[in-house]
């Protein structure tokens, strides 16, 4: 299965955690649309179909990963 690069997947986390925490659920108590779309992103990016098993993925993937050297991501988003 196809993983995406470290940084796109660490990002992609971080706005998940962000928005879990930050934006309201609506009146019915569902996440908001914000968050139902990156929970979906975070589920096809990791290749399952729950947003818990996505999460423990994308951090098991990041854990196996080399640690992100200072500036090397702006510099890959920038070319």
């Amino acid at each position: 299965m196809l993983m995406p690069h470290p940084a796109v997947l660490r990002r992609l986390l971080a706005e998940y955690e962000a928005a879990a925490v930050n934006e309201p659920a609506d009146a019915t108590g569902e996440p908001s649309p914000r968050t139902r779309d990156l929970a979906y992103t975070l589920c096809v990016s990791t290749g399952t179909r729950d947003v818990r098993r996505a999460l423990e993925t994308a951090r098991r993937h990041l854990a196996a990963a080399p640690e992100p050297v200072a500036g090397a991501a702006h510099a890959a988003v920038a070319d």
